[in-house]
């Protein structure tokens, strides 16, 4: 009888002690969900990387002026319309010789240059081709032929007879001194005006001819090693706002650039730029 009632309290207590569980954990279960403790934390959403796009606002103007007195040759001027947003560069020559009316006053370009400096070049260059030039660079001997080294130098025809080079002219790869020899070169019979072709011909074959990912690669350091040696506006600002735009442009563009010489009429001693020409080379290159 002992072991009979002993059996009929067991079962009752363990029914209770289910019960008793299932009602605990469904008030904790309920307690749980009604906290929103058994939601997950959201993840963190991704942190957006920054990316530079090019636009119209990375395109710019900068008049490059070489200036070797001991070379016995006038400076040498090359305004350089850069479109990185069309991943193309044009450079324009411009004859010392070249006349305009600034200020009420009829102006050589090498004049004004020499009496007020580059940005006296720059105020000539933005009534002359009604432009505006953002920042000038002005290199010396030294400093031309640096940039030239990082370029790579460039293959190039030149005409017979100019003392330095083949003596029968034509093709030849030419160094950063050979390059400087020419652009400075004063007895092309084309004087000034052919002078300006040649610079501006020879600065746009060095940088189609260039390795656009190798320069564009060591960019910085470049940047960093000219911009101590010549006398610039242009500031470390100019460079951050637009490294990534001419980067682009030098590792993904493809025969980067041209180059144009001003066209107009020669008399006596002064090129006189044709109205309608400038007219058209500012609407096809420097209206954005």
């Amino acid at each position: 009888m002992a072991k009979k009632k002993s059996g009929r309290i067991a079962v009752p207590f363990l029914v209770t002690i289910f019960l008793g569980l299932l009602i605990i954990g469904g008030g904790a279960y309920f307690i749980y969900n009604y906290l929103g403790l058994n939601k997950s934390a959201p993840l963190d959403e991704p942190t957006p990387r920054a990316a530079s796009i090019v636009t119209k606002e990375d395109n710019h103007t900068i008049l490059l002026i070489l200036d070797e007195p001991e070379q016995k040759c006038s400076s040498t001027f090359v305004l350089m319309r850069s479109k990185p947003v069309e991943k193309r560069m044009i450079f324009i020559g411009i004859p010392t010789n070249t006349i305009s009316i600034i200020d009420g006053q009829q102006e050589h370009i090498q004049n004004s240059y020499e009496r007020g400096g580059a940005q006296s070049a720059v105020k000539f260059v933005n009534q002359t081709f009604g432009i505006t030039v953002d920042r000038y660079m002005k290199f010396d001997s030294e400093s031309f032929r640096k940039v030239c080294d990082i370029l790579g130098g460039v293959t190039y025809y030149v005409e017979p007879d100019i003392a330095g080079f083949k003596k029968e002219g034509g093709e030849e790869y030419l160094n950063s001194r050979q390059i400087e020899t020419l652009i400075t070169y004063p007895m092309f019979n084309g004087r000034e005006v052919q002078r300006a072709y040649t610079a501006s011909s020879i600065l746009s074959s060095m940088i189609n001819q260039t390795d656009g990912k190798r320069v564009a690669d060591n960019f910085k350091t470049s940047f960093d090693s000219i911009i101590n040696m010549i006398s610039t506006d242009v500031t470390a600002v100019d460079y951050k706002n637009r490294q990534h735009a001419i980067r682009n442009m030098l590792e993904n563009g493809t025969s980067i650039a041209n180059f144009i010489v001003l066209d107009g009429e020669t008399s006596n001693d002064d090129f006189i730029p044709s109205e309608a020409f400038i007219d058209s080379v500012r609407t096809s290159y420097f209206e954005d």
